[in-house]
């Protein structure tokens, strides 16, 4: 039975089968992407809930796991070294665990290289400017006076949203074969209907991306990821 006694974050987050993947997560965009990779991918693992309180993210031991106290992270047991290893980042966590599985980054290093660029557009682009579109449309941004703001979080996501239709304009996937770049894009669509933004940034009007998102929801390891660990 593997000891990872050395993490402190099992001291508050017990591991009741320590011979597996450890995530500790929450299901949002972020966290998602390891909960659905995880499944795309039939690694076993076992999931704990970090809530987003500050009891939690912001505690010892998961800061001593994760000093940026955001979700998700992992401990696994089988590291490539052949030793346990840690790793936070839902991107980073992404290649890690398709590189272990050697699965949805692709068949060559060009593959790779594409795939991983998809991802990181996600992580710098994507992301963090429909994260910020929603705190300007739906949380208290919203109601700032000024809506200069949030007009350009709009205008930026819109023009994201544009980029990314006419890549889906041939193909089924991003890359063109299911990777881990949409496991990383997906998810941040889908949380425009969270956000109440959909209408505001002209979702309907992209239909490539539509069916995109429509056809990665449909996927019986996002149906089954996309809320784990479940909300309490």
């Amino acid at each position: 039975m593997a000891d990872l006694s050395a993490f402190p974050i099992t001291h508050k987050w017990t591991p009741q089968n320590p011979d597996v993947l450890q995530l500790f997560s929450y299901p949002t965009p972020n966290g998602v992407k390891a909960s659905i990779a995880l499944e795309e991918m039939n690694i076993p693992y076992e999931a704990h809930l970090v809530t987003l309180s500050d009891a939690d993210v912001k505690s010892p031991e998961f800061l001593s796991l994760n000093p940026n106290n955001k979700i998700p992270a992992i401990i696994d047991p089988n590291g490539p070294d052949g030793s346990p290893v840690g790793l936070f980042e839902s991107g980073a966590i992404l290649i890690y665990l398709a590189e272990k599985s050697g699965m949805l980054i692709g068949d060559t290093a060009s593959d790779r290289a594409r795939t991983i660029q998809w991802v990181m557009f996600q992580m710098g682009g994507l992301g963090p400017m429909l994260g910020q579109l929603g705190f300007f449309v739906k949380f208290a941004g919203s109601e700032w006076e000024d809506k200069r703001p949030q007009q350009r979080y709009i205008d930026e996501g819109k023009r994201l949203l544009g980029m990314l239709d006419k890549q889906l304009a041939d193909k089924d996937w991003i890359t063109g074969a299911y990777s881990i770049a949409d496991i990383a894009i997906a998810p941040w669509l889908n949380a425009l209907d969270f956000y109440q933004a959909k209408e505001t940034i002209g979702w309907e009007d992209h239909k490539n991306l539509v069916a995109y998102l429509d056809r990665f929801m449909a996927r019986p390891a996002v149906e089954k990821g996309k809320n784990i660990p479940p909300r309490p």
